[in-house]
């Protein structure tokens, strides 16, 4: 009985250095589809991340190892153009070969578009403004070369409608779609294209936009905001949807090991489930409390738990923002005694001071991208947990 135990116990080492040697070779863009790529592969391999913690995912230089490593890509899961528009000219000419995922077009989706303004004031967060179930056609141009009609059938996704945000043109989205992001006294005639090429938090130090008009844009041409906004793993019901994509891709590329991703998407999303469980009753007694975040990328987390959010800092890329948004915001902050201000780790902590001064609202420090977190398979239920803990301690009065 111990010899036979020992033989199978062998046997199982040997299956997964088998299965770890043949794993595919796999690119992600940011942490958090790192980990749930990583989640998927458990026991299989490990992806490779790109833009390291502490980066920007709106601008960032490939080294030469990454471009390497996508060049003997098999597989490549990454947001989208909307979130990192430097990267997919390097998926074009580097990786050919791989199957490239496009994961806001991902079946079973929820996508919202950016938000116009500094306030969130009269922008009902109960508002379904989203887009669900994308067509598994609506991946036009954007590096699907490899997906024919096995485009997640079998995932229980609803077939998706004529909103399936066809080559992100977003054509069928009125202008008064775009309801809380930015662009203080813009009209919406001013946002002529959806390339969001060249967007970089960094670069906006000198755009301070006090004299915009309504027409104007001159300091601010390249960086339109609106479309789609492509924070959306912030969803955990994107992420559920997002390892349902990623199985079913990793599954064709690897048959091998299709049992196993299979099992890790669903455990993924048991996970995913029980720790919505838990944030919902922390964040429950506090959502009537109104904050503003530095930047918007939160809205949906905001939609997910139905919290009160009144307004933000900046634009969705982290933009710097004019001198009357921030005036506009301050009085938000006064007018609905606002109980949390939120930072993040890599900006100005100086525009939050200068909001919080001569009110009573606290402040405290959250990250989309979860900088500070290890990566891993439980990165991304530990970066929701993280955020939604951070949210509710700083929101409690």
């Amino acid at each position: 009985m111990i010899r036979a135990s020992l033989l199978s116990g062998a046997a199982a080492i040997a299956l997964a250095s088998a299965a770890q040697a043949d794993a595919p070779r796999v690119v992600t863009d940011i942490a958090p589809v790192h980990g749930l790529v990583a989640r998927v592969m458990q026991g299989v391999g490990e992806p490779e991340l790109l833009v390291p913690a502490g980066a920007s995912p709106h601008s960032y230089a490939l080294k030469p190892s990454q471009a390497g490593a996508l060049s003997q890509a098999d597989a490549v899961f990454w947001v989208g153009h909307e979130l990192v528009p430097w990267l997919e000219g390097s998926l074009e000419t580097l990786a050919v070969d791989a199957h490239v995922t496009e994961l806001l077009d991902a079946p079973g989706t929820k996508t919202f578009e950016f938000r116009e303004g500094a306030t969130f004031e009269g922008h009902d967060h109960h508002d379904d403004h989203g887009h669900d179930d994308h067509d598994e056609h609506a991946h036009g141009d954007h590096g699907h070369d490899d997906h024919d009609e096995h485009a997640h059938d079998d995932h229980g996704h609803d077939d998706h409608d004529e909103h399936a945000h066809d080559d992100h043109g977003h054509d069928d989205h009125d202008e008064h779609a775009h309801d809380d992001h930015g662009h203080d006294d813009h009209d919406e005639h001013a946002h002529d294209d959806h390339g969001h090429d060249d967007h970089d938090e960094h670069a906006h130090d000198d755009h301070g936009h006090d004299d915009h008009d309504e027409h104007a844009h001159d300091d601010h041409e390249g960086h339109d905001h609106d479309g789609v906004d492509p924070h959306a793993w912030l969803a955990p019901e994107n992420g559920k949807a997002w390892l349902s994509a990623i199985a079913e891709e990793l599954s064709e590329i690897d048959p091998a090991n299709a049992e196993i991703y299979t099992s890790n998407a669903i455990e993924g999303q048991a996970e995913i489930d029980a720790m919505v469980d838990a944030l919902q009753a922390d964040l429950g007694p506090v959502r009537d409390n109104h904050f503003v975040v530095f930047h918007d990328a939160y809205q949906y987390f905001e939609q997910a738990f139905d919290l009160a959010a009144a307004g933000s800092i900046s634009l969705g890329d982290a933009a710097a923002p004019s001198a009357a948004r921030i005036a506009e915001i301050q009085d938000v902050v006064k007018d609905l005694e606002v109980t949390c201000v939120f930072s993040e780790p890599q900006y100005n902590p100086g525009l939050v001071a200068t909001v919080l001064d001569g009110t009573n609202a606290k402040t405290a420090v959250i990250d989309p991208l979860g900088t500070e977190i290890p990566q891993g398979p439980s990165f991304y239920t530990a970066l929701l947990t993280d955020l939604g803990q951070r949210m509710a301690a700083c929101l409690t009065k």
